[in-house]
């Protein structure tokens, strides 16, 4: 298990995830290199989820498989238990950087909390946590594996491969204008809240910071 084929989606952030990868890539490509600072010339390969690939998502063991990579310092099943991040997008660029990408379309989806019941997965989980947090030297006392749990496991794994000295990125989509999801119609929204969420998990400048993006679509430039 690991891979997961999905039905071409008809709503949220699950529907532009597919859109913009497999219709309009370049335009995705290109916000990413304005965010990150990449050159011009490099080009990303996206590798899910891909319409030839029955949309599918990966996740745990499958999602490194997929970009082709080995965690040789500190293996997945070290750091992470089994059902890990599903990730909404995996890509890999030309100059061998890897991106990992976390998508939404309204303000609600950033609400999430730690669903693991095995005390031995929640005690590998927080510990994951407790580790990236430490890296990161933030000092909030707020617990990472709620509200906002689905960020914060984003950035665990992040720091995973980084850990393991792979040249990994992560970068959030905002979609701007899905109102049939009654989302944000402008960026100032989105960053009013990830700013809420940033204060409540302790979280300002960090060491990883120059490895995350966010990038904000308005899905009216897709349709």
């Amino acid at each position: 298990m690991g891979r997961f084929p999905q039905p071409a989606a008809s709503k949220g952030s699950q529907k532009w995830v597919q859109i913009i990868i497999n219709e309009k890539p370049e335009f995705l490509n290109e916000e990413i290199r304005r965010k990150l600072n990449l050159q011009k010339s490099e080009d990303i390969q996206w590798l899910s989820p891909l319409k030839c690939d029955e949309y599918a998502e990966y996740r745990d063991q499958k999602f490194v498989e997929r970009l082709g990579i080995s965690l040789r310092r500190i293996p997945l099943a070290d750091f992470w238990p089994q059902n890990g991040p599903q990730w909404d997008a995996l890509g890999k660029s030309s100059f061998g950087k890897l991106f990992l990408v976390e998508a939404k379309s309204h303000i609600p989806e950033l609400i999430s909390a730690m669903q693991a019941e095995d005390e031995e997965s929640k005690a590998k989980i927080q510990k994951g946590l407790e580790d990236t947090k430490d890296f990161l030297n933030i000092r909030a006392e707020t617990k990472w594996s709620r509200p906002f749990y689905q960020y914060t496991n984003r950035i665990a794994h992040l720091y995973l491969l980084r850990q393991n000295e792979l040249p990994a990125h992560l970068v959030f989509i905002y979609f701007l204008n899905d109102l049939e999801m009654k989302g944000p119609t402008i960026e100032k929204e989105w960053k009013g809240a990830i700013t809420l969420l940033h204060s409540y998990l302790g979280i300002g400048r960090h060491k990883s910071q120059n490895f995350i993006a966010d990038v904000f679509v308005d899905i009216t430039r897709l349709e």
